[in-house]
C-alpha cells in the first residue's frame, strides 16, 4: 500500500526524521492558512501516489504570497501527468506546502528488503534528486548499499560506512547515524516494502532533512497495522484493480494488448514472459485462482474487456484443482454472458482437457483451442498484430 508523502513525513517526524515544516490544503482557503502560518518562501506539492512531480509541474517555489496563490490554484484540481502515472495522470486532490530551506548538497537515501540476502538493505548515493535507476545505469560505483541483518538489526558500523560512503563531513555522523536508526526502526515497525527520500538534504545550516518521503507498506502486512490502514486513499487506486478485488481476483494493469487470465501466480508471470516472447505485449496480470467458478471466469472478462487497448484474450488453465470440462463450460457461459467482442485464445492442460477443447470447439464464440503454450502465445500475437 503507497501514502503520500505528507502521510510519509507524518510517521517520519514519529520515528525522529527531520522533515519541512509543512500543512496540507484541499482548497485555495486551507492552502492560504497554511502559507500564512509557515512565512515565505514556501514549496507547494501534489500529493499523488507517483514520482517525478516536479518534472510535470507538481511541484513550485514560491517567494511572494501571490505566487504562492497563483502555484495552488495551478496545482489543485490539475491533472497531473508524469512517467509513473502513464499518458492518463492523476487528479490533484491535496496539495502539501512547506517551508522553504537552503540546501547545500542533495542526496538519495532508501531502504529496501533484499531477497537475495535476506537483508535489509540501506541504498544511498551522493546523487540526490536523480532518478536513482538512471544512476545506476550510468554511474553504479557511485550506489552504496549496506546490508543489516534482521536478526541483529543496524550497528554502529553500519552507520559508519553510510557516513564515509556518503563522504559526509565528520560532524554529521552522530545526526545522520540517528535518522538512519529512525528509518530503519521505521522499516520494520510499520512492515514497510520500501522507505524512500529522495532527495535528502544537508542544509546551509549543516542539518540533515529529509525533503521527499516515499513509504510503501506490505498489503499483506495491513491485518497488524489498523491504523496504517487508515492511510489509504482510495482515489489512487487503478479502477479496475480496485473492482478486481472485490471479486476477490488478483488483477494488474499492464500496457500492452493481449489480455490474459490464468489460474496461478506463477503460471500468469510465465504466460506473460511467453506473450513477449512471440512478439506481442500483455496487457495485464489477472489470476483467478485455482478453483475458477463459471463467476469468477465472467468477472474476469468484464475486467479485461474494461480496457480499450485489449485486442485478443489468452486463456491458460492447468486444470488441477478445476477439471477442463468445468472451466470449459464456464468460458462459455461467461463469454454468452459479456457479449464477447474479441477473440480468445485458450490453451488447457489437465483433468479431461479433450472434453474441455470439444465444449470450446463446438460454442460456436470466437474461442480458438490452442495445443500448447508456445501454440497459444503465436496464435494470440497473431490476432493483436
Amino acid at each position: 500500500m503507497k501514502i503520500h508523502e505528507y502521510q510519509a513525513k507524518e510517521l517520519f517526524r514519529k520515528y525522529r526524521v527531520p522533515t519541512p515544516e509543512g500543512g496540507v490544503g484541499e482548497s485555495l482557503e486551507e492552502i492560504a492558512e497554511v502559507v500564512a502560518s509557515l512565512g515565505l518562501p514556501v514549496v507547494v506539492k501534489a500529493q499523488i501516489h507517483a514520482g517525478g512531480r516536479g518534472k510535470g509541474g507538481g511541484v513550485r517555489l514560491a517567494r511572494t504570497n501571490e505566487e504562492a496563490n497563483q502555484a495552488a490554484a495551478a496545482i489543485l484540481g490539475m491533472t497531473l501527468v508524469t512517467r509513473q502515472t502513464g499518458p492518463e495522470g492523476r487528479l490533484v486532490r491535496k496539495v502539501l506546502v512547506e517551508k522553504g530551506v537552503a540546501i547545500e548538497k542533495e542526496l538519495y537515501l532508501s531502504l529496501i528488503p533484499d531477497r537475495g540476502s535476506a537483508t535489509i538493505m540501506f541504498v544511498a548515493s551522493q546523487d540526490g534528486g536523480m532518478d536513482i535507476e538512471e544512476v545506476a545505469a550510468a554511474t553504479p560505483e557511485r550506489i552504496i548499499k549496506v546490508a543489516v541483518n534482521p536478526l541483529t538489526g543496524p550497528q554502529p558500523f553500519h552507520f559508519r560506512q553510510m557516513a564515509f560512503g556518503l563522504q559526509l563531513d565528520p560532524a554529521l555522523h552522530k545526526q545522520f547515524a540517528a535518522l538512519l536508526k529512525g528509518l530503519y526502526q521505521l522499516f520494520v515497525d510499520c512492515d514497510c516494502s520500501l522507505v524512500e527520500i529522495n532527495p535528502l538534504i544537508i542544509t546551509a545550516d549543516q542539518q540533515i532533512i529529509a525533503l521527499d518521503a516515499k513509504i510503501d507498506i506490505d498489503g499483506n502486512a495491513l491485518f497488524r497495522h489498523p491504523e496504517l490502514q487508515t492511510l489509504h486513499d482510495p482515489f489512487e487506486d487503478d479502477p479496475i484493480e480496485a473492482e478486481a478485488a472485490r471479486f476477490h481476483l488478483n488483477y494488474i494493469n499492464l500496457d500492452g494488448n493481449v489480455g490474459n487470465m490464468v489460474n496461478g501466480a506463477g503460471l500468469a508471470m510465465a504466460t506473460m514472459d511467453i506473450i513477449k516472447q512471440a512478439g506481442a505485449e500483455p496487457a495485464n496480470f489477472l489470476d483467478v485462482g485455482g478453483g475458477a467458478s463459471a463467476e469468477m471466469v465472467e468477472n474476469g472478462f468484464r475486467l479485461i474487456l474494461r480496457d480499450p487497448k485489449v485486442k485478443g484474450i489468452l486463456i491458460n488453465i492447468f486444470g488441477g484443482i478445476l477439471r477442463c470440462d468445468v472451466l470449459a463450460q464456464g468460458v462459455v457461459q461467461a463469454a454468452e454472458k459479456v457479449n464477447l467482442s474479441v477473440p480468445v485464445v485458450v490453451r488447457m492442460e489437465g483433468t479431461n482437457v479433450e472434453e474441455g477443447r470439444r465444449i470450446l470447439s463446438d460454442s460456436g464464440l470466437k474461442l480458438i483451442n490452442a495445443a500448447d503454450l508456445a501454440d497459444a502465445a503465436r496464435k494470440v500475437a497473431e490476432i493483436v498484430a
